[in-house]
């Protein structure tokens, strides 16, 4: 079975052409290892780490907070075209992260705001394979401060790098 990959980040922000650049990079990496690609489904830069995976090869499943593609679409506005295939959990934003989260066997983080935020204590608790994309802002680059404030301890293991291929790399290592 193929080891699937999780991207979270900002769906809100626009992309600077650096973070642009390494959302690119990033999607370049998932595709070249051949690794099957799960996202909110959403926009922002985990859109264009989508395309761009999926663009080159990589199978993306996208997971949609809304309950079937007229809400995606219509509702929420959010994009269909990275995506091979979507499933509609009719969950709303935060059962949305849970399905999107357990679904992975490593999740990586690229910029990213409350949402992500969200997706990160759920990977944690789940003792997940987080990786981290430095130098991309936001709970990427903060997940180390808001761990030294938590008191739960769980199996997870957690790998910080500015290369995104060396940040794979690192984590498929990790994978049980």
């Amino acid at each position: 079975m193929k080891i699937k990959i999780g991207v979270m980040g900002s769906a809100t922000e626009a992309a600077s052409p650096e973070i642009a650049e390494v959302a690119r990079a990033l999607g370049q990496a998932i595709a070249a290892r051949d690794l099957v690609l799960l996202t909110g489904a959403t926009t922002g830069v985990v859109h264009l780490v989508g395309k761009t995976a999926r663009d080159a090869g990589a199978f993306h499943i996208g997971i949609s907070p809304a309950e079937n593609e007229r809400e995606h679409v219509e509702v929420l506005g959010l994009p269909t075209d990275a995506c091979d295939a979507i499933v509609y959990t009719g969950f709303g934003l935060k059962g949305r992260n849970v399905v999107l989260v357990r679904s992975c066997d490593v999740v990586l983080f690229i910029s990213g705001s409350i949402g992500s935020l969200n997706e990160f204590t759920i990977a944690y608790d789940e003792g997940k394979v987080i990786g981290c994309l430095g130098g991309t802002g936001g709970v990427a680059d903060k997940a180390q401060q808001i761990l030294e404030r938590l008191q739960k301890s769980t199996n997870t293991r957690i790998i910080s790098d500015e290369d995104p291929s060396t940040l794979i790399d690192a984590c498929l290592a990790e994978v049980p």
